[in-house]
């Protein structure tokens, strides 16, 4: 059985995530003209008609994508992306804020702000190989922003499984061969809309 995964790999996984997102999120926007009420649903209905297709693309290996980290790190990866997007509507600007919006919303895991933001000034070199290992290569581009977030994601795929998920029927056709990325496709959209959805939640309340 693995060891539990520890606050600091979470951070600075979450940490790189965020490094890497919150601009690609910034520079996504949405027409402001969208009413304030429905902004959180914008990037739960548009965005994720683009992002879900990327996160459903894996599922063209059908089961097999299963036995790769593949499925729940790049839906994890968009997820986050959706997640960052409505905590910029409500104007969270502080990254331990938002660091642990997503521990809580990706992870089910309850990170404070407060706990956060110590493992942040920690002395880089303790934890970041474990948590990255040591292929840092710069990547830029939308698709390869996602992409390298879903590789960090990867150092924490195991806690991946709380992630907001989609209808259960979806994720059953998802298991097929070819026709699983149309599962896969209904399945990341509800999940994204469940992400956007409790995000919005915790940050209203």
């Amino acid at each position: 059985m693995a060891a539990p995964i520890s606050d600091a790999v979470v951070v600075d996984v979450l940490r790189r995530v965020d490094r890497r997102l919150t601009p690609l999120a910034e520079r996504l926007g949405r027409p402001p003209r969208v009413h304030i009420a429905r902004r959180a649903a914008w990037w739960a209905e548009r965005v994720s008609r683009v992002a879900a297709g990327v996160s459903a693309a894996p599922r063209l290996a059908g089961k097999l994508a299963d036995l790769l980290p593949l499925q729940n790190t790049v839906g994890s990866a968009v997820q986050a992306l959706v997640v960052l997007g409505v905590a910029g509507e409500h104007d969270v600007l502080d990254p331990p804020a938002r660091i642990s919006l997503l521990a809580r919303v990706l992870l089910d895991r309850d990170l404070p702000a407060d706990r956060v933001a110590p493992l942040l000034t920690r002395a880089r070199g303790s934890y970041v190989d474990e948590a990255l290992g040591t292929d840092r290569s710069g990547l830029d581009g939308a698709a390869r922003s996602l992409w390298r977030a879903a590789r960090l994601l990867s150092r924490i795929d195991d806690a991946l499984d709380a992630r907001p998920k989609g209808k259960l029927r979806h994720r059953a056709l998802a298991q097929l061969p070819v026709v699983g990325v149309v599962g896969g496709y209904a399945a990341e959209r509800e999940g994204l809309r469940r992400a956007a959805e409790e995000a919005e939640q915790l940050l209203s309340s």
